[in-house]
């Protein structure tokens, strides 16, 4: 039997308006039922954070499928030193919705003893309070995490044939984490929904991701240069470089979807 998940969202902020496109790659959040007993959820489902009285109990889901390559960004927002070991994260195609709660203790063994579950450990050298960290899982079925410019590879044979949700343990030393969204590098850069504005920090704005509120004058593909290119359809909303890229790729304008016949 499903539990009511009520008392553990707590101080859910409500999500900020934003603009989309097609190179959005939809919202990310922790899955909103499927969550460890000792797990809150806060600022809009982008934060989760464990009882640090414990160092189990830290089962998160991601609220969607993720894509391969899909990088998703985790912010150590707080630690405890009286535990060993941090993180563990990985990827399962077992839908959070379709789990029976209480979720097991732990990710490692309990959940990669059974089909369909991919997970490790991250090093503790990784995930002090205030790091930011992605993982993903590659076209070959291997996961991987990066933290300041360091990539290390955690593990290989993740099923690709079913979709795949991405799940973390909030294990050990780390008790709070953010989720800051995700991207997908290819001939266009696409990413996650912004994050609102109250769960980034200072220097949020200035990292690769870029997961602050679209301003009107930037480009809606790139969201980093200024939109100089006025469509066909009359949407100014690309900037040169992402113009050639777009018209190629797709020939179509990315907000109301016409055809592009000229700039």
């Amino acid at each position: 039997m499903m539990k009511q998940n009520n008392s553990r969202n707590c101080g859910v902020t409500s999500q900020v308006r934003h603009r989309c496109g097609w190179c959005c790659l939809g919202p990310l959040t922790f899955h909103v039922q499927a969550v460890g007993d000792m797990v809150c959820l806060s600022h809009g489902h982008r934060r989760a954070e464990r009882s640090k009285t414990t160092f189990r109990n830290g089962l998160v889901f991601s609220s969607r499928t993720v894509r391969l390559r899909e990088r998703l960004r985790v912010r150590v927002e707080k630690d405890v030193l009286i535990w060993e070991g941090s993180l563990r994260v990985g990827f399962t195609n077992v839908s959070p919705s379709g789990r029976t709660l209480p979720l097991p203790n732990y990710a490692i063994p309990d959940l990669t003893g059974t089909p369909g579950h991919w997970a490790a450990a991250i090093p503790e050298s990784f995930c002090p309070a205030g790091s930011e960290l992605d993982f993903w899982v590659s076209a070959g079925g291997s996961i991987y995490v990066s933290n300041c410019g360091t990539k290390q590879k955690l593990l290989t044979g993740v099923d690709l044939s079913r979709p795949l949700w991405a799940m973390i343990d909030i294990y050990g030393q780390a008790y709070s984490i953010s989720l800051l969204g995700s991207k997908k590098k290819g001939l266009i850069c696409r990413r996650s929904c912004p994050v609102p504005k109250p769960l980034l920090s200072d220097s949020d704005e200035d990292t690769a991701l870029h997961l602050s509120e679209i301003s009107e004058d930037r480009c809606v593909v790139c969201m980093m240069k200024a939109a100089k290119v006025t469509l066909s359809c009359g949407h100014r909303c690309l900037c040169w470089k992402c113009s050639t890229k777009v018209s190629q790729q797709f020939g179509t304008c990315p907000l109301c979807r016409q055809k592009i016949t000229a700039f």
